[in-house]
């Protein structure tokens, strides 16, 4: 591999994403000495959405939940995550 560029000092989180937009990381960084890293406690980001469900569902969901201690959204959290794994894996 050959010399590496320099990377420059950048006066701003902006400037710098506009940099690595438009420049090859490979010319200024030596990927083949990267360590790996375990991030434990980063949480996945998350995006609010609206779904409409029917009223009867979410009051099975309620019943289910509060056998399990939780709340409804969070099992339906976990129902969904669940299923597709499974169809994933399918």
């Amino acid at each position: 591999m050959g010399k590496l560029k320099k990377v420059p000092k950048f006066k701003s989180e902006k400037e710098e994403f506009e940099f690595w937009s438009t420049h090859d990381s490979t010319e200024y960084v030596d990927y083949s000495r990267a360590k790996g890293v375990l991030l434990p406690n980063l949480k996945p980001s998350t995006k609010t959405i609206s779904l409409r469900l029917p009223e009867s569902l979410i009051k099975h969901l309620k019943v289910l939940a509060n056998k399990r201690d939780v709340p409804y959204q969070s099992l339906l959290k976990m129902f969904l995550i669940e299923r597709v794994k499974e169809e994933i894996r399918h």
